[in-house]
């Protein structure tokens, strides 16, 4: 019963509902009381100078406006009301964009104001347990504000790009820092992919050996958690796909083909995620499987037992009847026989040593007939290999390559089919047609 509220305390993480206070006017900001306080990092650069300040006071922020080609603004916690809404009036965001950065656990969405463009995502890590995090970016021709919950910072790898000078982030404008945050963030999904990889293989292994409710209710888990992750990457599709057709005026071709390139990455991930759920279905029937099997052989058991000794319960049965053997010489003669109670045990071991010699022998015949294949795990119900990832930003490679590697080999089986079928013979012995080629 504990193990069954922890995954429901764990369900409920993972679905949480936003906070919100009902029956306020439309572009009411309600700031959550437990959130943590705002820290501001400031990051200002072209492509020979850098600032990098933290924990920035508010009118540190005005005199570098416009002073620099990108200017990076990082709100960690959402608890400041002073300063949110200091920042809302000095890049005049939407009140309604406002709303949506403090309520958290918004759906992933790109909205375009007439100051700037909004968008939404989510960040998730995955040690223990599966977390969630909102991340919003608010950005124009010449800024770029970020807004996170807490602890995951999905933008860490975009900063550590920056003060290195690596690529053409120092070189670019403020929409490809944009696009650089939004890819960070899709690249965050790709170690929970890998770490719900590992797990599935873990609970393959329970349940092909040692199958229990635990190790259900673990894969329930697994498989709820796989939804939810569904249900925040799902909408990002259509945000990017918004973003590529909505973009403004200063957004560079370059930008918008990387942007083509992160929503193939979502769609990708989103493949993956309906894979792993079907091998969760897939596992529960494994596990369906191995319970009655192991029923069956129970039953299979006891029903030998019984039959083996029906024979002696037979033979006690009549002989346990009171007939009063000197009202009749047929009541039972042989109850008054010198050795009628060890011939009667005597019929008892032969009958149910025939019997027993009478059903184990077809049955190991049956056993020696039937072609029962080993299970082997490297082609059983595994979860497939989590995409390999990149030295740089946990990019997926080898994905092409692997595609057309599969194409390659199920041309070639078609091709195998049409030149040749394998010759078949049948089995004397077993009378099963066995293939003399190789399917």
């Amino acid at each position: 019963m504990t193990h069954r509220r922890t995954i429901r305390k764990t369900i409920r993480k993972t679905m949480t509902i936003p906070y919100t206070v009902t029956g306020l006017a439309p572009e009411s900001v309600t700031f959550d009381p437990d959130a943590a306080q705002s820290v501001i990092t400031l990051v200002a650069y072209d492509g020979e100078k850098l600032i990098e300040e933290h924990n920035v006071e508010m009118m540190r922020i005005v005199p570098l406006m416009g002073k620099y080609p990108v200017l990076w603004l990082n709100v960690e916690g959402l608890g400041s009301s002073q300063k949110i809404k200091w920042l809302a009036e000095l890049f005049k965001i939407h009140p309604l964009a406002i709303e949506d950065i403090v309520t958290v656990h918004q759906r992933a969405k790109f909205e375009q104001y007439d100051d700037g463009c909004f968008f939404i995502a989510h960040m998730m890590e995955a040690k223990t347990e599966l977390v969630s995090e909102q991340v919003s970016l608010y950005f124009g021709k010449n800024f770029v504000l970020t807004f996170q919950e807490g602890p995951i910072d999905a933008t860490r790898p975009v900063l550590e790009r920056i003060r290195k000078g690596q690529g053409r982030l120092r070189q670019s404008g403020a929409d490809y820092l944009a696009y650089a945050i939004i890819d960070s963030v899709i690249d965050c999904y790709y170690p929970v992919l890998e770490y719900f990889g590992e797990k599935l293989e873990a609970l393959e292994d329970d349940i092909l050996d040692n199958p229990n409710k635990r190790t259900v209710s673990a894969l329930h888990l697994v498989k709820r958690e796989l939804l939810s992750m569904r249900r925040t990457l799902f909408p990002m599709r259509e945000a990017i796909s918004s973003m590529m057709r909505m973009a403004p005026d200063y957004f560079t071709p370059d930008t918008l083909l990387h942007m083509r390139d992160s929503h193939d990455h979502v769609i990708q991930i989103t493949d993956f995620i309906d894979t792993y759920r079907e091998l969760c279905s897939d596992l529960m029937d494994v596990y369906l499987s191995s319970i009655s099997n192991r029923l069956s052989e129970v039953m299979k058991v006891l029903t030998v037992i019984t039959t083996i000794c029906a024979p002696p319960t037979l033979v006690a049965g009549i002989y346990g009847m009171n007939f009063n053997g000197d009202a009749s010489p047929f009541n039972m003669p042989e109850l008054n026989w010198y050795y009628g109670y060890p011939l009667a045990l005597c019929l008892m071991v032969i009958t149910s040593a025939a019997l027993c010699m009478f059903i184990l022998k077809p049955l190991k015949q049956l056993e020696r007939k039937a072609v029962v294949p080993e299970f082997d795990r490297s082609q059983g119900v595994t979860a497939p290999p989590p995409p390999h990832l990149a030295s740089v930003g946990g990019r997926a490679t080898g994905n092409h390559e692997a595609q057309s590697g599969a194409s390659t080999n199920s041309n070639s089986l078609r091709t195998g089919s049409n030149d040749a079928q394998p010759a078949k013979r049948q089995d004397t012995n077993s009378g099963y047609a066995i293939n003399d080629g190789t399917d």
